[in-house]
């Protein structure tokens, strides 16, 4: 991939990395514009992601491509995880919780994380369904011929499906409570669903890297069809990935497609003639962004009064800041950023 093509897919990550801090308001508004943002925004990072999957077929390689991954998600993760929570409980102990077992109990929903994991952590269960997303997806590679991973990828969709299925009709009740009466640690079983959308990155890379202008139309023309349905009540369609809601067998890969395909479409065009540094800003920070913006929110909005512009201003440049200062002034700092990268003579899975 050259510059270019990367620019864009920086910016496209910046702008999603956005709507992920938009989607996370807590504050009621007048248009629906949360539902529609999880409507995509986390199958096209999926999808993004799949882009830069290379297969690994020498065994010698596997365990270092694994290595790596693990330590670009999982190592900060576990920094974020850690930072946070001795925060959390820092606050608890001053405010007078004494409380052994709230303790124990918190910890244990930690260790669990995925859609156990809720409130300051309502967007780790991402990062550790992405890193067993690309276990998946490395593991079929290496051992199926296309025809066969066609064949397991439809029948993860379709066990994703069946699991929601279950939690949202036969259980029932609220997604968020529902899905929580599954016990899974990690979110893996969400992997069975995001490893479609990550396999769909990575078969179609030479279509998603030059979207042609009318599969753009007819991409628009779908999300446009999307929402004036849905406003007119015509469907009731909902995407929430982390509580397991897969409201539909087909419209989960038709929807969620097509707003990627606009999505991508549009700043590719826009890259191509203008330059959005600050976006791809954005996207050299997202990590940190990810993990704190909602914490930002928790320890600002007992002083602060702000709406969804002051939440989005507030979730995006603190943690940039923070970013920052872990960067250049923390031991390791690039490291619990995500910045691991191997001395290699071979070339492995990037």
């Amino acid at each position: 991939m050259n510059k270019k093509r990367l620019s864009w897919v920086d910016v496209t990550k910046g702008f999603l990395m956005i709507l992920v801090v938009i989607g996370h308001y807590p504050g009621q508004l007048d248009f629906p514009l949360v539902k529609y943002i999880y409507w995509f925004h986390m199958p096209a990072f999926f999808i993004l992601s799949g882009l830069f999957f290379k297969p690994v077929v020498e065994k010698g390689l596997l365990k270092l491509s694994i290595q790596k991954r693990f330590m670009q998600l999982i190592v900060p993760y576990l920094f974020f995880l850690v930072s946070i929570t001795l925060i959390r409980y820092g606050i608890e102990i001053g405010s007078g919780n004494s409380d052994l077992s709230w303790y124990l109990h918190d910890m244990w929903t930690l260790v669990v994380g995925g859609r156990f994991a809720r409130g300051a952590y309502g967007v780790f269960w991402f990062v550790t369904t992405l890193f067993f997303t690309y276990l998946f997806f490395l593991w079929m590679t290496k051992n199926f011929s296309r025809t066969k991973q066609l064949i397991i990828l439809a029948i993860f969709y379709s066990i994703a499906h069946f699991e929601s299925l279950f939690a949202m009709r036969v259980i029932g009740g609220a997604p968020s409570t529902a899905a929580q009466t599954i016990p899974m640690i990690w979110n893996i079983d969400v992997a069975l669903m995001a490893v479609v959308y990550f396999s769909i990155g990575y078969y179609l890379k030479s279509f998603w890297m030059n979207i042609p202008k009318k599969w753009l139309l007819a991409g628009l023309l779908v999300s446009i069809t999307a929402i004036t349905l849905d406003h007119y009540h015509v469907i009731d369609y909902h995407l929430s990935m982390k509580f397991l809601r897969y409201d539909h067998f087909f419209l989960d890969l038709i929807i969620p497609l097509s707003f990627t395909l606009v999505l991508v479409g549009v700043f590719q065009l826009i890259a191509a003639k203008l330059s959005l540094n600050w976006l791809q800003k954005i996207e050299k920070h997202s990590l940190t962004i990810m993990y704190l913006h909602i914490f930002t929110d928790i320890l600002l909005n007992d002083y602060f009064t702000y709406g969804i512009v002051g939440f989005t201003a507030f979730g995006i440049f603190i943690p940039i800041f923070i970013s920052i200062i872990i960067h250049k002034f923390l031991p390791h700092g690039k490291l619990f950023l995500g910045g691991f990268s191997q001395k290699k003579t071979t070339q492995i899975a990037q």
